[in-house]
C-alpha cells in the first residue's frame, strides 16, 4: 500500500508506565528510557496517562520534568490531566516550570469531570470544600488564565528584600497554544474549539448520535473544527491502541492477539449507562494496520496520531512495538521521522 494524498505529519505514542509497588523505581525509569527511545527514533512526541491510585504513573508532569533533561526534541505530552484531582494555580506554575525546563516542548492535555471513585476520596481530596467544587470547564478557563499570565494575586512589588509578580511565575510564552482537551463526547469537542484548544480525540466514547466508533470518532473532530477559528487547520489528534508485530516474535504476537481479543467485547456495543463505546485495538503487520487506518473514517480527518502503547506489557515488548511504529508504519503512512 501507499500513503495517502494527506501524509501523517506527527506520529506520537502514549503510555500509562506501570510499575511493581515494591520497586516503583524500575517502571518509572522504564518509561523515562521508552521516551529517550520515542527521541531516537525520530517520533515527534511522548505522552503519559495518569493513573491515581495505581501502579502506574501518578505525577506525570514531575516524569516528564526528569524526561525534559534527558531528551532534548521530542514533544512531550500529558493525555490527560484529570483537572478534578489538580489546583489550576499550582499546576500552571508547575506546567510553565517544565515547559522552560525543556524549552518549550510540554504539550499539557487536560480533561474535566468528577475524579475516578470520587465518593472514595473526597474526604481526603476536598475535606472541607468537596460538596462545593466545580468540575466543569470553569477549572480549564482558570488553567488558562494562570498560563496566559493573567493576574492571580492583588500584591505586586517588593517586601523586604523580596520581589512579588502578580502573575504565574516563571511564564512560559507560547504554552498557552499547546493546551490540548481530551473528548470523549461531542460537547466537550466542540468546547475545546470554541475556546481555540487542541483536541486529543479519545479511543474511549460516548455513542451519543452513532453506534460505530470511527464514525463517532470523526464526529468529534468535525464538531471541533466546525467550532475553532482555525476550522480545517485546528489541530486534532488521533487516539487508538496500534500494535505492529513485524518483528515481534511468535510468543510476542501470541501475547498481543490474546491481549486484543480479551478486550474485544467492549468495542462491540456501547457499554453501560452512559453508553461508552472502546475502539478494537490494531494488531498485526504494519501493512495490515496501515490499510485499516485509512479506511478509518477519523483518521481520514488527521494527520497526526498519538497511538497508545497497551498494557502490562514488557519493556522488550514497548521497545519492539516502537521501533516498528518508526520504522514500519509510519513510513507505510507517508510519516518521516524527525531528525
Amino acid at each position: 500500500m501507499t500513503a495517502t494524498d494527506r501524509p501523517l505529519a506527527k506520529l506520537g505514542f502514549l503510555t500509562i508506565g506501570l510499575f511493581d509497588e515494591a520497586d516503583p523505581f524500575a517502571g518509572h525509569e522504564s518509561t523515562l528510557q521508552i521516551i529517550e527511545l520515542g527521541e531516537q527514533l525520530g517520533f515527534d512526541s511522548a505522552w503519559l496517562r495518569d493513573r491515581h491510585l495505581q501502579y502506574g504513573i501518578s505525577s506525570p508532569v514531575a516524569v516528564l520534568a526528569a524526561a525534559s533533561q534527558r531528551t532534548s526534541r521530542i514533544e512531550l505530552g500529558t493525555a490527560v490531566i484529570p483537572l478534578g484531582l489538580e489546583n489550576p494555580f499550582r499546576l500552571a506554575e508547575d506546567l510553565s516550570t517544565v515547559d522552560v525546563l525543556c524549552r518549550g516542548r510540554l504539550n499539557p492535555g487536560v480533561s474535566v469531570g468528577p475524579p475516578t471513585h470520587f465518593d472514595a476520596i473526597k474526604d481526603h481530596l476536598y475535606p472541607d470544600t468537596w460538596a462545593a467544587e466545580n468540575f466543569g470547564h470553569e477549572r480549564v478557563l482558570r488553567l488558562l488564565a494562570n498560563l496566559r499570565g493573567e493576574p492571580v494575586s492583588t500584591f505586586a512589588g517588593t517586601e523586604g528584600i523580596e520581589s512579588f509578580s502578580p502573575s504565574i511565575q516563571p511564564h512560559s510564552p507560547g504554552l498557552i497554544d499547546r493546551v490540548w482537551n481530551g473528548a470523549a463526547g461531542l460537547a466537550s469537542a466542540e468546547w475545546a474549539g470554541s475556546h481555540a484548544l487542541n483536541l486529543l480525540s479519545s479511543s474511549v466514547v460516548r455513542a451519543e448520535e452513532d453506534d460505530d466508533f470511527a464514525r463517532i470518532q470523526r464526529s468529534h473532530i468535525d464538531r471541533f473544527r466546525a467550532a475553532h477559528p482555525l476550522g480545517e487547520a485546528a489541530r486534532a489528534s488521533q487516539g487508538l491502541v496500534v500494535i505492529p508485530t513485524d518483528s515481534a516474535t511468535p510468543a510476542q504476537v501470541a501475547k498481543y492477539e490474546a491481549y486484543a481479543a480479551a478486550r474485544f467485547g467492549r468495542t462491540t456495543s456501547p457499554q453501560g449507562p452512559q453508553r461508552m463505546l472502546f475502539a478494537p485495538d490494531l494488531v498485526g503487520s504494519s501493512g495490515r494496520i496501515a490499510d485499516a487506518l485509512q479506511s478509518h473514517a477519523a483518521y481520514q480527518a488527521i494527520d497526526e496520531v498519538v497511538f497508545a502503547l497497551p498494557f502490562s506489557f514488557e519493556h522488550a515488548d514497548y521497545v519492539q512495538i516502537l521501533t516498528d511504529m518508526a520504522t514500519h508504519l509510519g513510513p507505510l503512512l507517508g510519516w518521516s521521522p524527525r531528525a
